[in-house]
C-alpha cells in the first residue's frame, strides 16, 4: 500500500502541479527574495514623510538633524532584525509560520499584548489614512495655487480651502473601498513606487537647483534660533515634534520571501539594504532641503512654496503626492475594513444585512458582487476620516503624532519584548539590562514627539481659518 500510494503520487500529474504551487506549510509559494524585499521596504518608506524632513532638521539643526536620522535608521534596523527572527516559532529557520504582526505577538507574548498590539497598529491605520488625506488634499490645492502664482505672480496669496478637494478625495476612496481585494492588485506597489520616488526626486532636484542659483540660505549647528526664528518655547516643541516627523518616515512592513535560504536571513539582508538606502536618501532630502531654505524651511518643502518655477514640474510633483496617496489609502484601510467586516460575520452570522450578497451586471466588468454592510461600513469610515482630516488639516503636526504615537510600540517594545521572550534572556544580565534601557529610552523620546505634537496641534487650532477665500484675481 506504502509502495502504491509513493507511485501514484509521484506520477499524479495534478500533485505535482499543486506542488509547484505550493508552499511547505499548504499556502501559495513564496516567490520573494531578499531584493524584492529590499524593494519593497524602500517602497513603503520613502512616502510622504520624506516631504517634512527639511523642516524637522532645520529645527534640530546640523548636529541634532542628522544624529536623529541616524539614530532612527540603526533602532528600526536592530529591531527589525530581531522581528525577522520571530517569523518562525518556536525555531526562526524550521519553526510554523506566524502570517501577521499580531500572530507573531501571540506566539511570543501572548495575553494582553496580543490586543496591545492590534490596538497600536489598527489605531497606526486610521491615523494615516487621516494623515494620508490631509496630504492629498493639500498637495491639490499646491497645483491650484501654482497655477495661480504663475498667472499673477509670486506676492499674491492665492488662499483657497482644503476641505473641497477633502471631498473629492474622499469620494474617491469610496468608490475604490468597494473594489474587492484592492489590495491585492499587483501594479498598486509598482505605481507607488513611481509616484513616490518621483516626487522626491523632484523634491531633492529643485532643492540642488534652489541652492546652485541662490547660494545656501543662513543655517546653523542648532537649527533655528531662539529670539530671532522662534520663542524659547516654540523651540522646545518644534524639535519635539521634529523628532516625531523623523519617526514617522520609519515605518515599513516585511515582504513575502520564499523558505529558501531561510526568511529570516533574507529579512535581515533585506532590512540593511533597504534601511541603509532609505537613510542615504533621507539625508540627502533633508541637508539639500535644509541648504535651501535655512532656517525657514517649510513644513512640507513641495507645498510650501519654497518653489515656484518651473511651475509645471512642481504641480507633477504634487500630482504624484496625490496619485501615490489615493493608492496608499487603500493599502492602509483595507486591513481595517478585514478586520471588522471579518468580527461582523463571525459575530452575527445570520444576519443577511452583513453576509448576503448582491449580484449586478457592470458593464465593462461582469458580475459585481453588492454586499449592503460593506457598502455602508466602508462608505462612513471614508466618511469620517475626511471629516476629521478636515478638522485637523495640518500636515506637520498630524505626521508627528502619528510617528511618535506608533513607533515605540511597533517598532521597539513588541520586537524587543518577543526577542527577550524567545531567547529566554537572563533578568538583570547585560543584555537584559541593555535591552531594557532601549526600550525606556525610546519610550521616553516618542512620549517628548507626541506631546510637541499635540500642542503643535493645539496651536495650529487656534490660528486655523477653516474657509478661505480663493484669491487669484
Amino acid at each position: 500500500m506504502q509502495k502504491n500510494s509513493m507511485y501514484i503520487e509521484q506520477n499524479d500529474p495534478e500533485g505535482d502541479i499543486r506542488k509547484d504551487f505550493l508552499d511547505d506549510d499548504g499556502r501559495a509559494k513564496r516567490t520573494g527574495t531578499w531584493v524584492t524585499a529590499s524593494a519593497h521596504i524602500i517602497t513603503a518608506v520613502i512616502g510622504s514623510g520624506v516631504l517634512s524632513l527639511a523642516w524637522a532638521i532645520a529645527q534640530l539643526g546640523w548636529v541634532a538633524g542628522p544624529a536623529v536620522l541616524m539614530a532612527f535608521s540603526f533602532i528600526t534596523y536592530y529591531t527589525s532584525t530581531l522581528l525577522s527572527d520571530c517569523y518562525r516559532s518556536p525555531d526562526p529557520v524550521t519553526g510554523k509560520r506566524n502570517y501577521t504582526y499580531m500572530d507573531v505577538v501571540r506566539a511570543s507574548l501572548g495575553g494582553r499584548s496580543v490586543q496591545l498590539c492590534g490596538l497600536a497598529q489598527y489605531g497606526n491605520l486610521i491615523g494615516v489614512t487621516i494623515g494620508y488625506t490631509i496630504t492629498a488634499s493639500i498637495s491639490m490645492v499646491a497645483v491650484k495655487r501654482s497655477n495661480c502664482f504663475h498667472r499673477h505672480g509670486h506676492h499674491v496669496k492665492c488662499y483657497t480651502s482644503n476641505n473641497p478637494l477633502m471631498i473629492i478625495f474622499a469620494c474617491i476612496q469610496i468608490v475604490l473601498s468597494q473594489i474587492p481585494n484592492f489590495h491585492k492588485l499587483s501594479w498598486l506597489s509598482i505605481l507607488a513606487a513611481v509616484m513616490s520616488f518621483a516626487y522626491s526626486s523632484i523634491g531633492i532636484g529643485l532643492s540642488i537647483a534652489k541652492v546652485i542659483g541662490d547660494g545656501p540660505h543662513a543655517t546653523t549647528l542648532t537649527g533655528t534660533t531662539v529670539g530671532v526664528d522662534v520663542s524659547a518655547s516654540e523651540k522646545v516643541w518644534r524639535a519635539f515634534q521634529a523628532i516625531g516627523d523623523v519617526a514617522f518616515a520609519y515605518a515599513f512592513s516585511t515582504d513575502t520571501l520564499k523558505s529558501s535560504p531561510p526568511e529570516n536571513k533574507s529579512m535581515k539582508r533585506a532590512t540593511a539594504v533597504g534601511v541603509t538606502t532609505t537613510t542615504l536618501f533621507y539625508i540627502m532630502c533633508g541637508v539639500m532641503g535644509y541648504l535651501a531654505f535655512g532656517n525657514d524651511a517649510p513644513g512640507n518643502f513641495l507645498t510650501g512654496f519654497g518653489f515656484y518655477e518651473p511651475f509645471w514640474l512642481v504641480d507633477f510633483a504634487n500630482a504624484c503626492i496625490a496619485v501615490h496617496l489615493i493608492g496608499a489609502y487603500q493599502v492602509f484601510c483595507q486591513p481595517i475594513f478585514g478586520f471588522v467586516e471579518k468580527w461582523c460575520n463571525k459575530r452575527w452570522p445570520e444576519n443577511k444585512f452583513i453576509t448576503s450578497e448582491h449580484g449586478i451586471n457592470v458593464p465593462c466588468y461582469g458580475v459585481y458582487h453588492v454586499n449592503s454592510f460593506r457598502l455602508v461600513w466602508r462608505t462612513a469610515y471614508v466618511i469620517v476620516s475626511a471629516v476629521l482630516a478636515m478638522i485637523f488639516p495640518f500636515f506637520n503636526d498630524f505626521v508627528g503624532l502619528i510617528g511618535a504615537a506608533s513607533f515605540w510600540p511597533l517598532t521597539v517594545y513588541f520586537p524587543v519584548e518577543m526577542y527577550i521572550a524567545r531567547t529566554k534572556i537572563r533578568r538583570f544580565s547585560f543584555t537584559w539590562v541593555w535591552l531594557k534601557i532601549l526600550i525606556w529610552s525610546c519610550f521616553i523620546v516618542s512620549l517628548v514627539a507626541l506631546v510637541g505634537s499635540v500642542q503643535g496641534l493645539i496651536q495650529s487650532l487656534k490660528t486655523y481659518r477653516p474657509f478661505q477665500a480663493v484669491q487669484e484675481e
